[in-house]
């Protein structure tokens, strides 16, 4: 039976034999031009041009550059492609599946675990974030008696180029082989990742473009600074020499002068003299403004924002807090990403060629986790809460949300081993207490506890009104706790809180003080007369 591509076309068993770039020698010889020496304006327009008009190599050998020699974008990429690799992940089946194929799925995770350094293919394919596309070669090899990829290497997107033939698709990569339009890719030969983080064709699609004149001007920047601390940054030196001087005195003593500078030693003929001024005065303020305004250009492209990346101008616990959402939301949106290309161009090459899956729609997916657990310490108060309230709450859902695995059958599970431990240290029983304990509110709870103190009838009185307490206030504070349990924050449970508040019939609790105040009088009189 013959094997058909993620398009449904018959390949060639020829092709899974060796790589597509084993007889491309040329390729495999070139050395990168590093086109970011010498950087001007006019020379960036020209290589982004270039790269409109088919040609990639030197624009994404700038990419490389921009990367090697500028840290901070180098450091916030970096941050922005190391998300995934934290992430699980799984193969699952399709929507209702049958037996097969959730088989094919279990087979198809143990092949991806079976590969060395699945970590590195996942790092190396978010090269595309920045340069628009990450294209991974493939070699195939039995292992097993299984035919799976037993190396994907990473190849330079300078080795591609887009055709000049207007019949061929602008966003069709070809490798250059010395032809106007290049070759078309292998089927099975490539995980070939396009990143969109734009709309348009893809010699234009990656983050690095954008950030390409940022890095232009920083430079530039920089460039301006060094020259300035070269001439601020140090005293003059000046040398005197006598009119009678030669010629031959008057260059070592410019040679001295020169020297001085960095040897720290110099000699000179009697009746000269090096004098050494203040340094000049200058301010380095505009040059460190361009720089640190070219910089959070690059944070905000490659990260949504400067928080995640440095303090940023006016940066705030709050406003950082709105940076890392932005921040997962990417990581989010990358790592989909990533699994539809994976699901795509390599597990279902891979049962389509040990399993005879012909149907791509029907093959099983590769899913990121990108759930962020919830707040235990949070969800172990609220849950309780709710559920206390009457809401239905399905035990999956609670698993889920923790992100704790549900036990299987058979298997060990926590149990409490003291349930005394739950309560809090004041309810919990003494060392030797037999009996069991109940909350003893008030004044009498307190009485109580400290011998040779009898309570008397106030004490009645404060457990008479404390045992009507929860009663009285049930309507309140039923939505109090509602709002304890939702608010994500103390500021917006302050603002539920007056809400509630604002909402509150006082009139029982009213009721309840001035009965309570009253038989205190009362009482009172009563003593103050048998005294």
């Amino acid at each position: 039976m013959a094997i058909l591509d993620q398009f449904g076309n018959p390949i060639e068993s020829a092709q899974l034999q060796e790589p597509q770039t084993a007889k491309l020698a040329t390729l495999r010889h070139e050395y990168d031009n590093h086109p970011s020496r010498g950087l001007t304006p006019v020379k960036l327009a020209r290589i982004l041009q270039s790269a409109e008009h088919g040609d990639l190599t030197a624009q994404h050998e700038l990419f490389a550059d921009m990367e090697e020699k500028d840290g901070h974008l180098f450091s916030v990429m970096d941050q922005r492609r190391s998300a995934v690799k934290r992430l699980d992940w799984d193969v699952l089946p399709p929507d209702g599946a049958s037996a097969s194929e959730k088989s094919d799925a279990e087979w198809a995770k143990g092949q991806l675990l079976a590969l060395e350094d699945f970590d590195d293919v996942l790092f190396d394919m978010t090269d595309a974030i920045g340069h628009g596309f990450a294209a991974l070669e493939l070699t195939w090899g039995r292992v097993d008696g299984v035919l799976r990829p037993t190396k994907i290497e990473h190849r330079p997107q300078g080795w591609f180029k887009l055709a000049s033939n207007p019949d061929i698709s602008r966003n069709e990569l070809r490798l250059r082989d010395n032809t106007a339009n290049g070759a078309a890719l292998w089927p099975f030969g490539w995980v070939l990742h396009q990143h969109r983080a734009r709309s348009g064709y893809i010699s234009r699609s990656g983050l690095y473009r954008v950030m390409a004149w940022p890095f232009l001007f920083k430079n530039y920047a920089i460039r301006d600074l060094a020259e300035f601390l070269e001439i601020y940054g140090l005293p003059l030196r000046l040398g005197t020499y006598n009119p009678s001087a030669t010629k031959e005195d008057k260059a070592t003593l410019l040679r001295a002068v020169v020297n001085i500078g960095h040897d720290a030693a110099a000699i000179i003929p009697q009746g000269m003299m090096i004098d050494f001024k203040d340094a000049a005065k200058g301010d380095n303020k505009s040059f460190d403004a361009m720089i640190s305004l070219m910089e959070r250009v690059q944070s905000k492209v490659a990260l949504g924002g400067t928080l995640t990346s440095g303090e940023g101008m006016n940066g705030t616990q709050a406003l950082g807090k709105v940076h890392q959402d932005i921040a997962l939301h990417l990581r989010d949106s990358d790592a989909k990403q990533l699994a539809s290309t994976l699901s795509r161009q390599l597990i279902y090459p891979l049962l389509a060629i040990n399993k005879g899956v012909t149907d791509p729609r029907r093959a099983p997916r590769l899913v990121f986790d990108t759930q962020e657990p919830e707040d235990l310490a949070l969800m172990s108060v609220s849950v309780p809460r709710l559920v206390g309230m009457g809401m239905r709450i399905p035990v999956s859902w609670a698993h889920n949300k923790l992100k704790i695995p549900t036990a299987t059958q058979g298997e060990d599970v926590l149990v409490i081993a003291n349930p005394a431990d739950t309560l809090p240290p004041s309810e919990r029983p003494k060392p030797g207490d037999t009996t069991p304990t109940a909350k003893k509110p008030g004044k009498a709870a307190l009485k109580a506890t400290l011998p040779g103190i009898e309570p008397d009838e106030l004490d009645d009185l404060a457990d008479a009104m404390l045992d009507d307490w929860e009663e009285v206030l049930g309507d309140t504070m039923q939505p109090i706790n509602l709002a304890l349990a939702t608010a994500s924050s103390l500021e917006e449970f302050r603002d539920m809180l007056d809400d509630t508040l604002a909402q509150a019939d006082p009139a029982k609790l009213a009721e309840l003080l001035a009965r309570g105040q009253f038989a205190a009088q009362v009482w009172g009189q009563v003593n103050q007369v048998k005294k």
